[in-house]
């Protein structure tokens, strides 16, 4: 998988930074194989680009297919804290699966997305969204009162068709895939995204 990265001058993480990231993500799964908790890190050990707010993303594949996806949409957090708690939990609490066995800790596959900000999207109609979103490109959240769901811009590689993608996204939000009120709000982000693949 190669998710489309945002290259802002002023967001992106060097080759060592992202190294790090990924060494962190893999050892607090592994410190969770042998303690059950996510590896605790002090922010002020790593670079500042390490320490600011950030908001993550980590994807476990294995053997090619999804293992656990936890994140998340709002930096609450120093990057390298929300690394290592969000790999734990793709490891361990994604309801989808079953929590990773010390089996299949080598087999793993880590991928991490950093997110920019999300940013309101304007429309005027279902239409006019779909014309406004850039495939392979945005993240997008979808809230409908107390509905919400999220997909990552890499989710693009499997859903390329705008409606479709949108239509995935409301079933992820818990509403029907041809739902539309004139209330539908859609955030947009864009990530920052790399994996052990890469290395």
């Amino acid at each position: 998988m190669a998710p489309m990265s945002s290259r802002d001058r002023n967001t992106s993480l060097n080759d060592r930074q992202r190294r790090l990231l990924l060494e962190v993500a893999r050892e607090s799964i592994a410190h969770g194989l042998r303690t059950g908790r996510p590896l605790r890190v002090n922010p002020t050990d790593h670079d500042p680009a390490l320490q600011a707010k950030r908001a993550a993303f980590v994807t476990l594949n294995e053997r090619g297919r999804l293992r656990g996806c936890i994140g998340h949409l709002e930096a609450i957090q120093p990057l390298v804290a929300d690394v290592a708690e969000n790999a734990f939990s793709a490891a361990f609490r994604d309801p989808r699966f079953p929590p990773v066995t010390a089996g299949e800790f080598d087999a793993l596959e880590i991928h991490i997305s950093v997110l920019s900000p999300p940013e309101p999207v304007v429309f005027t109609s279902e239409a006019d969204l779909l014309r406004r979103i850039r495939p392979g490109t945005d993240g997008l959240i979808l809230e409908e009162g107390p509905y919400r769901g999220t997909f990552l811009p890499s989710v693009w590689e499997q859903l390329p068709e705008p409606r479709q993608f949108l239509a995935q996204l409301k079933l992820k939000a818990g509403l029907p895939p041809d739902y539309w009120s004139d209330s539908v709000k859609v955030y947009r982000y864009t990530t920052e995204s790399f994996s052990e693949s890469d290395r």
